[in-house]
């Protein structure tokens, strides 16, 4: 039996950062590795779906980015012996972490994750590069996630590459002491990766559950190396109550629902459990940081036997602690809605208002969206109808622009 178009492209954004994680640890030559990954790629695309899968598709994968990278490299440095030249290009062997510094199931796209958020990079390079080379994202969505135009983070990706290639970054797990100073970064950049699996920025559908699935594991692979650690136990937490919603967001033609209206019996249980066991856990540990209040805000939601019965003065208050820990629009429009259902639409748009004049989201659809729901409850019908054309016109996501024309059609 022959895999679909769409399985093998499933597959191999799974497989390619294991590929690369591997080959990069043992040539090293991360910038040449990730071209030769690329088009490993293309050739597994080419060959799997007519010829059926290779028995190891992660082994075939890898096997063939050595193959190219071998070829580049010797192409490269025509002029040496070949032999003696790719044993040269070898690690050395103290590079290596001892086999206690080996991540969870002996799976290098961990330390690939440590590596690109490497201190010698500046943090927007260590994002930029790590959702390129380990989460999959093209140039396009990074772009999105960051609000930079496509050219400006296509330089940075390139620059980021240049700097691992100079640094010599040795392909290990950090020390201790410096994986604290990664791990803020590395944090973020998988909290990135699902909120981009979970609810795309653009093209035909609104979740992408191969990017969300592969953050949890990361993210399970991450709390597995730090299982004290409350920010990563918050941090999963956060993804496994979120991603327990998918299965009731969208109806069977793929048409979104909100949280609202969602049948809270096809919601994922053991994802629930899991998240609250997760984050009851992590909250008596001391002062909780943003990753932990916001899989509190979720635990809140998921515990609601019904959206009317969600406790939304409690979520206000966890709001309030999430917005001191730094000025983020978004925060501050989900602490608008919030106060919204605890207090009456009148005063979430009175928050509202004052996000208006932040260019960082004055034209983010969502701030359009959430004010025409406002205005919809408010019972001002053709103020909600306008909001909701203009959420419409700027949604990256097909999903959500049927969603936000839909709500504006019935209010005609």
């Amino acid at each position: 039996m022959t895999p679909a178009t769409g399985d093998v492209e499933g597959l191999l954004r799974e497989l390619a950062p294991q590929a690369l994680g591997a080959v990069v640890r043992r040539y090293g030559h991360f910038e040449a590795a990730e071209d030769a990954v690329q088009e490993a790629m293309i050739a597994a695309t080419e060959q799997w779906p007519g010829g059926g899968l290779p028995d190891d598709p992660k082994a075939w994968l890898i096997r063939v980015t050595e193959r190219r990278l071998i070829d580049a490299l010797r192409a490269e440095r025509a002029q040496r012996r070949r032999e003696d030249t790719v044993a040269s290009w070898r690690l050395p062997e103290d590079w290596l972490a001892p086999g206690a510094d080996r991540p969870p199931d002996g799976d290098d796209t961990l330390i690939l994750l440590f590596m690109c958020c490497h201190p010698a990079l500046a943090p927007d390079l260590r994002i930029a590069l790590t959702l390129r080379s380990v989460g999959g994202l093209t140039t396009a969505e990074i772009a999105r996630a960051f609000l930079v135009p496509e050219s400006t983070m296509a330089q940075r990706i390139s620059r980021g590459k240049r700097r691992i290639r100079a640094s010599g970054v040795p392909f290990r797990l950090p020390a201790p002491a410096e994986r604290s100073e990664r791990l803020a970064a590395v944090l973020h950049v998988l909290y990135l990766i699902f909120n981009e699996g979970y609810k795309s920025s653009s093209g035909p559908y609104l979740v992408r559950v191969e990017l969300a699935m592969e953050a949890i594991r990361l993210a399970r692979l991450l709390h597995r190396l730090l299982p004290k650690d409350p920010e990563v136990t918050g941090l999963l937490a956060l993804m496994l109550l979120t991603d327990a919603r998918r299965p009731a967001r969208t109806g069977a033609d793929g048409a979104l629902i909100p949280l609202a209206e969602q049948d809270r019996t096809l919601w994922n249980a053991a994802y629930v459990a899991e998240g609250v066991r997760l984050i009851s856990d992590a909250l008596p540990r001391g002062e909780a940081g943003p990753y932990q209040v916001q899989a509190a805000i979720a635990a809140v939601h998921d515990e609601a036997a019904s959206a009317e019965d969600t406790d939304w003065p409690q979520i206000v208050a966890l709001y309030e602690v999430l917005l001191r820990f730094g000025d983020n629009p978004m925060t501050a429009l989900n602490h608008a809605v919030a106060v919204a259902m605890a207090r009456g639409p009148r005063a979430g748009l009175e928050l509202l208002d004052g996000l208006a004049g932040d260019p960082r989201v004055a034209d983010h659809h969502r701030l359009h969206a959430a004010r025409a729901h406002l205005l919809e409850l408010e019972g001002d019908a053709a103020g909600a109808r306008a909001a909701y054309v203009a959420a419409a016109e700027r949604a990256g996501s097909v999903p959500e622009r049927r969603y936000l024309s839909g709500r504006a059609a019935r209010l005609r």
